[in-house]
């Protein structure tokens, strides 16, 4: 079990990387003048998807506590 949450730990902090790393080069390449739509609309898009899946992760790495 700890190999599995040590694992989830490590992609987990490999996903915030990446979707750190996205908004550095979104930021980059909207306030750079003319730039390509389509390029941006599709790193927004993996951003997204990266978000879902880091909270897939966390929700996974809670335990489920019943009140």
């Amino acid at each position: 079990m700890t190999d599995d949450r040590e694992a989830l730990l490590a992609r987990l902090n490999e996903l915030r990387i990446e979707h750190r790393d996205l908004d550095t080069v979104i930021a980059r390449l909207a306030s750079g003048g003319p730039s390509d739509q389509i390029h941006i609309a599709r790193l927004k898009k993996r951003k997204l998807k990266l978000k879902d899946e880091i909270a897939w992760i966390e929700s996974r790495l809670i335990p489920d506590i019943i009140a």
